[in-house]
């Protein structure tokens, strides 16, 4: 049974050049350049997890750009799913 509440994943989280200030929430050696909605719903798809893509949203501190984002049904905290995903996101881009 899914959580009641999916988490909100955006691809600003994991770009490597944006700094903690501008928004990134994972450590930089799990972060890659230019993260698109195709690499994070490729990792969430490893993770076999639930999720549905809006490509049509943006990030509320960054509406100037129409990143699109990622809901996901997980049981556990945010910051342990984002830090599934970079690395994963890592081994990808390798």
């Amino acid at each position: 049974m899914p959580p009641k509440r999916p988490k909100i994943i955006y691809p600003s989280y994991f770009d490597s050049r944006l700094s903690r200030a501008k928004g990134r929430r994972v450590p930089r050696d799990l972060s890659v350049r230019r993260p698109s909605l195709q690499d994070i719903t490729r990792a969430l798809r490893y993770l076999s997890l639930d999720f549905k893509v809006e490509e049509d949203k943006h990030r509320p501190s960054r509406w100037y750009k129409m990143e699109g984002r990622v809901k996901v049904y997980y049981e556990g905290s945010k910051e342990e799913l984002l830090k599934k995903i970079g690395k994963i996101l890592r081994s990808i881009r390798k």
